[in-house]
């Protein structure tokens, strides 16, 4: 929209100093609501867009075009905007303007600091009814969506509550899916790290059969002994599909009709697609796991920005208006694109520009203006 204004003043020959004089503002100030949207504080919009009207009407300006909202003309990129932000940190600045003690989008550090939306409460209880009672299950969400929160909450919960559950998590740090560009995760992989979680100081059976009969014998001598065993699976997008196949085998390991192993396995959508029901390929998989999906914020929005601002004592009035918080929401929600970019990630680099933005401006709280200009 003000990138717009800016074609109609150059179209009609107008300097910034000329409409900033007009509308009774400096050129700086016009400048950055140019090429920003931001207005100087106390400054009245509806005023304001009436001054710039009048002004170009008596310049024989075009003057009923530069409201709509425009893509500038020389942005050749079919990319949306809130898809090109990158990591975003709070500026020192920004914390003393905002007056906050720590990072409101730091790692949370206790139980108390995740947020729990009902969506999430019910993928956070699945995850914990399979680690401690069994079953087969699939954590679908997207980078940034709070995955990984929930398995390092999943391992503090279970240790807190002093449950008898074993968790096994292979490392997946070089995991990929074919081994041109990584290392995919095998079935042995997976073998190896439930025998050093379950029984860390047995010596290997030599041949692949003993070995496995070693781990089946292993995870029931366990399970006498009162464990569970859930083993969780990180970037499981990853996994090829023979692995998850014989993950399913690993679900057989029984003794007599009592289950031994759990499963987990948390990814990216890629996860889905991979476990579709039209996959005939994992058809044996399909039809025994459960696929629990984290949904964007969405109308958890606000909720999910008073918890993250609360757990510092500040509140989520005192540094961000109503109309932000839609502006953010509409700014994540891309008109061309398919999906949404609703999810933490996304959120706390968005508003931290905001933020930092709002800091260089001398805005005291971040609004929608400040918001759209990010």
């Amino acid at each position: 929209m003000t990138l717009r204004l800016k074609s109609v003043m150059t179209a009609a020959g107008i300097r910034q100093g000329a409409l900033a004089d007009a509308v009774g503002i400096s050129r700086s100030a016009l400048n950055v609501f140019i090429n920003r949207g931001v207005l100087p504080v106390g400054v009245d919009r509806e005023k304001f867009y009436a001054g710039v009207d009048e002004f170009l009407r008596s310049r024989q300006a075009d003057c009923s075009t530069w409201h709509q909202d425009a893509t500038p003309a020389n942005d050749e990129s079919n990319e949306d905007p809130a898809m090109l932000l990158r990591k975003q940190s709070l500026t020192p600045q920004a914390r003393r303007a905002f007056s906050l003690p720590a990072d409101p989008f730091a790692d949370p550090a206790t139980p108390e600091e995740v947020f729990l939306s009902p969506d999430i409460r019910y993928v956070r209880e699945s995850m914990y009814q399979v680690a401690r009672h069994g079953g087969f299950l699939a954590v679908v969400g997207e980078s940034g969506a709070g995955k990984s929160t929930l398995r390092e909450e999943l391992s503090d919960r279970i240790r807190r509550d002093e449950q008898a559950v074993i968790m096994i998590e292979p490392y997946v740090l070089a995991s990929e899916g074919t081994d041109l560009i990584g290392k995919t995760l095998r079935s042995h992989h997976i073998a190896e790290a439930i025998m050093a979680a379950v029984a860390p100081l047995a010596k290997a059976k030599s041949s692949p059969e003993a070995r496995f009969r070693q781990l089946h014998e292993a995870l029931r001598d366990s399970a006498r002994a009162g464990h569970s065993h859930v083993l969780v699976i990180e970037e499981a997008h990853s996994l090829p599909l023979p692995t998850l196949k014989h993950l399913k085998r690993f679900r057989e390991l029984k003794d007599g009709l009592r289950p031994l192993l759990s499963v987990i396995l948390i990814g990216q959508p890629e996860l889905a697609v991979k476990l579709s029901e039209h996959n005939p390929e994992v058809r044996e998989v399909v039809q025994r796991i459960e696929i629990v999906t984290l949904p964007p914020l969405d109308k958890e929005l606000d909720g999910y920005l008073a918890h993250r601002f609360k757990r510092l004592g500040v509140s989520l009035d005192s540094v961000v208006t109503r109309d932000a918080i839609d502006a953010l929401r509409t700014k994540l929600t891309p008109t061309r694109s398919s999906g949404t970019l609703l999810y933490p990630l996304a959120v706390h680099n968005a508003l931290a520009a905001a933020m930092n933005r709002a800091a260089d401006l001398g805005v005291p709280v971040v609004n929608a203006d400040v918001v759209r200009g990010v």
